[in-house]
């Protein structure tokens, strides 16, 4: 438990230390590669490894949707908080933007999720592995609206969100 909790702790401080100079080449080095769960107990889902998943939308507590937005294919991915990785919120949600099937990396990702009850909260999302990642409560019953904005290298931004869960 204690290594997990380091290993969040981490995480957290590294990637808002990176986002802080907002260049990834000045990324702190805190000698260990966060998305490697190896030996790990406990872990039974590594957010940075996801290449192997299809679109599960409608799989029991599982959620992935694939949207195109301004010719990039970008992937909403929701998915309950492990025991001890509720950092922020009761789910994940991640991101990852692709085109042409590549990995696209961005200058900044930012999420916001529109409760049931019409409240809205807004959260920067730190990279992990190829995916972006916030933490969210998404527990209570509703349709919650999920909003990204994010800024590709060329300094333009890119608007699009999903509904989770996705309305069958």
């Amino acid at each position: 438990m204690k290594k997990i909790i380091l290993l969040a702790a981490s995480l957290l401080l590294s990637s808002s230390m990176a986002f802080a100079h907002g260049d990834e080449g000045h990324k702190m080095d805190m000698g260990h590669n966060p998305c490697d769960m190896h030996g790990m107990k406990g872990m039974e889902h590594n957010p940075c490894d996801m290449s192997s998943m299809k679109d599960m939308t409608g799989m029991k507590g599982m959620f992935l949707k694939k949207i195109m937005i301004d010719g990039y294919e970008v992937s909403f991915h929701v998915m309950k908080a492990p025991e001890g990785m509720a950092h922020g919120g009761s789910h994940h949600l991640m991101v990852k933007v692709e085109k042409s099937g590549d990995i696209i990396a961005l200058q900044a990702v930012n999420s916001k999720i529109t409760h049931p009850n019409s409240k809205s909260e807004s959260k920067m999302m730190m990279k992990m592995g190829d995916w972006y990642m916030a933490s969210y409560d998404l527990g209570h019953a509703g349709d919650h609206k999920i909003m990204i904005l994010f800024k590709t290298k060329d300094g333009k931004k890119h608007f699009g969100g999903v509904t989770y869960p996705e309305k069958k």
